[in-house]
């Protein structure tokens, strides 16, 4: 893995890496952080990377441009919680409570970001818990375990040995798409693959499922763009 700085105002660092599988030049933006990433096959020469980086050079900096920034979660912020936008606010008292559009966060201001945090990953657990036992149970298949994380590559995944992983991040997400997940999740409990049978185990418990996949596709990326952790 080597690395061109493409010049200009500002210049643009871009990760160029080889692969054996791949059969075409590919340019990759991420969304999550910026991080620009030029793919070449092993047989191709890196002048001709460098040619193609150069014919791409408005295309990338006109994402960069568009793309927008973190979020800051503190007072004053504002957060979607299950796709709608919530005002962060101070409040007295010792529990957070939402309602009316604002999610109102008592303490400190500076540990606003750190109890939002933690509220909602509870209340991610609620839901994917609460959907994935609908599910499973419709299915007629246990589940062995369920854990949430803050993963970056995938919303979810199953074992083969029934354990359910979700990213927490889909609470912010609106509920459809989490329930999606969860049913895609279940679904593996008895498919493990994504054969057409997999998907009809997903139209089965779910139904149409497209517009929730294409959700997360187009907009997922924006639900990282959230920081809680100073």
């Amino acid at each position: 893995m080597g690395q061109i700085r493409l010049p200009g105002n500002p210049p643009v660092d871009v990760i160029v890496r080889r692969s054996a599988r791949a059969r075409r030049l590919s340019l990759r933006m991420s969304q999550l952080d910026g991080r620009v990433t030029l793919t070449l096959p092993r047989d191709v020469p890196d002048s001709v990377g460098a040619d193609f980086l150069r014919e791409k050079e408005a295309w990338l900096r006109g994402h960069l441009e568009n793309r927008e920034g973190p979020v800051r979660v503190e007072l004053g912020a504002e957060i979607p919680i299950e796709g709608v936008g919530h005002r962060i606010a101070a409040c007295e008292g010792r529990r957070i409570i939402k309602g009316g559009g604002v999610l109102e966060v008592p303490g400190s201001p500076d540990q606003v970001g750190v109890k939002t945090k933690a509220w909602l990953r509870n209340h991610a657990r609620v839901r994917l818990a609460s959907a994935s036992d609908r599910y499973a149970a419709a299915l007629g298949l246990p589940y062995t375990r369920l854990t949430l994380r803050d993963t970056r590559s995938r919303w979810g995944s199953c074992t083969h040995d029934g354990r359910l992983m979700y990213s927490w991040r889909l609470i912010l997400a609106p509920a459809y798409v989490l329930e999606y997940v969860a049913a895609h999740e279940v679904a593996h409990l008895k498919e493990m693959n994504h054969s057409q049978a997999f998907w009809d185990v997903v139209d089965q418990l779910y139904g149409e499922w497209k517009p929730a996949r294409n959700w997360l596709h187009t907009h997922g990326a924006d639900l990282h763009r959230y920081r809680f952790d100073d």
